[in-house]
């Protein structure tokens, strides 16, 4: 067998060649998509001792490895060191004056993908599953026929697992096509002078504060009232305040018209015109306006797999807990189904369904508690319910906050503030949820997702000593809960 090594080309075999004769598919499982999800379950089911064959149309890695996840976070290492040489003043250290190469710390993301993906390719490899470079279409609900450079073939399978991921969208306004996506914002050849970010959820937040520290002039218009719906609403407000601090502009409740070319000082610009008349002048506009799952061309329909949306646009794949569609055999998991759209859980769901279907264990993901965080300037984190979730589904809750100057600051003299949030079920006493903004909270958060995971109780939490001088010390020194405001008594 050969295998490609994620350039594209379509190689074209002979499936029968994989199979032997007693069986009546050419595979135990094929997997369309080769993202974290896809890639998990593959492999997974091929340890099980499944037969799996993996499609994937572009490169193996997906979004989280090639214009997601982890080219997100090396630039946000990057731009960051503009704060660590600002804050060495107040510690004595005297440094020359610094300048960020972007193309240099591009062309330094780009090598790390590039081993990332090798490593993937390596992987499957050592796995045993047979990968093809090609668009795969179902044909049926055990057929799937690949397109590629070198021709088309169908392979056949028990099972079909689709995991084909999401894509940026861009408003339907005119000149959507003069902004980008984060995909090619991950890919930049250098920094603008101004942008424009429009959306406020996970990718806006995180460019803004890779932008802004990279010495860009930021503007983020918002559809709603503020950056972050779905998160805490106190830990929302103060992120804005973060933001506004460092000089991000903020533009709530707006809806962007359009997108213009024009001139500023004799120089091409871009014009966003906004719907309370605004006008702002930028050098780039970048949309974080959503992402839509990648169900189209891929014979769902015909195949009689469900989806959410209207008949002429589709959206997500409708599955039950175990991940499976309305097809028997057919499962999916990831993006396209819409439920949690982080890369762990993707992987989960993956490994989920390989145990399913071939380790003898029906396996459902608990979609509940599971940790996310924003990596933006600062980071943020959450595990469990916010505030408004928990009163809305417990009624009297607990609430335990402290905001403080981290001790690094006390010498560097930036004006910032941690803030840490704990719920509590009122009674009982069980965490429900925590939650932080500040220096290394992704990395404080996901431990405590264990915690929550087992039900620890605040008590239990309280009785646990204090790492000192740390910032995670201050979730188990929450003596007092906030008094309740009239409304929440």
């Amino acid at each position: 067998m050969s295998l490609e090594s994620g350039t594209g080309n379509f190689h074209l075999c002979s499936a029968r060649s994989y199979a032997l004769a007693m069986h009546d598919f050419d595979f135990d499982l094929l997997v369309l998509g080769a993202g974290s999800g896809g890639v998990a379950a593959s492999r997974r089911a091929a340890a099980l001792g499944a037969r799996v064959g993996l499609i994937e149309a572009g490169r193996v890695g997906g979004t989280c490895v090639l214009r997601g996840c982890v080219p997100k976070k090396l630039l946000v290492y990057g731009s960051h060191f503009r704060d660590d040489l600002e804050d060495a003043a107040g510690f004595g250290w005297s440094i020359p004056s610094a300048s960020l190469d972007w193309s240099k710390l591009v062309a330094a993301k780009d090598r790390e993908v590039n081993r990332l993906n090798g490593v993937y390719l390596k992987m499957l490899a050592d796995s045993g599953v047979h990968l093809f470079f090609g668009w795969g279409r179902l044909i049926d609900a055990h057929t799937v026929e690949i397109r590629g450079e070198g021709g088309s073939q169908r392979l056949t399978a028990r099972y079909l697992l689709i995991a084909t991921g999401s894509s940026p969208i861009r408003p339907a306004i005119p000149g959507a096509d003069l902004g980008i996506t984060s995909d090619e914002a991950l890919s930049l050849p250098g920094l603008p002078r101004r942008a424009v970010i429009v959306g406020g959820g996970y990718i806006g937040v995180e460019f803004a504060g890779i932008f802004s520290r990279a010495g860009v002039e930021v503007s983020q218009v918002l559809r709603c009232d503020n950056i972050l719906r779905g998160f805490d609403e106190e830990l929302r407000a103060a992120y804005a305040s973060e933001q506004r601090a460092r000089g991000i502009a903020l533009h709530p409740n707006q809806t962007i018209l359009a997108v213009e070319p024009t001139t500023d000082g004799g120089a091409q610009v871009l014009q966003v015109r906004l719907a309370d008349g605004t006008h702002l002048l930028t050098d780039l506009v970048l949309f974080a306006t959503g992402r839509r799952p990648n169900t189209t061309d891929l014979g769902l329909a015909e195949a009689g797999v469900a989806l959410r949306g209207a008949p002429d646009r589709p959206s997500a794949i409708i599955v039950t807990p175990e991940s499976r569609t309305s097809v028997e055999n057919i499962y999916a998991i990831g993006d396209c189904t819409d439920r949690l759209n982080l890369t762990p859980v993707a992987i989960a769901e993956g490994r989920a369904v390989a145990a399913t279907l071939f380790g003898g264990q029906p396996t459902a993901i608990d979609h509940h508690n599971v940790a996310t965080a924003v990596f933006g300037a600062p980071p943020l984190a959450s595990v469990g319910l916010s505030e408004e979730q928990a009163r809305a589904r417990y009624g009297e809750v607990d609430v335990y906050v402290s905001r403080f100057r981290p001790m690094k600051h006390t010498l560097s003299g930036r004006d910032t503030r941690t803030l840490i949030k704990l719920i509590a079920e009122r009674g009982s006493g069980r965490v429900l949820g925590c939650h932080m903004l500040g220096t290394d909270a992704p990395e404080i958060i996901q431990a405590l997702a264990v915690a929550i995971r087992c039900g620890a109780t605040k008590a239990q939490f309280d009785a646990t000593i204090a790492l000192h001088p740390t910032a995670a010390e201050e979730f188990v020194l929450l003596r007092e809960p906030r008094k309740p405001t009239p409304a929440h008594s």
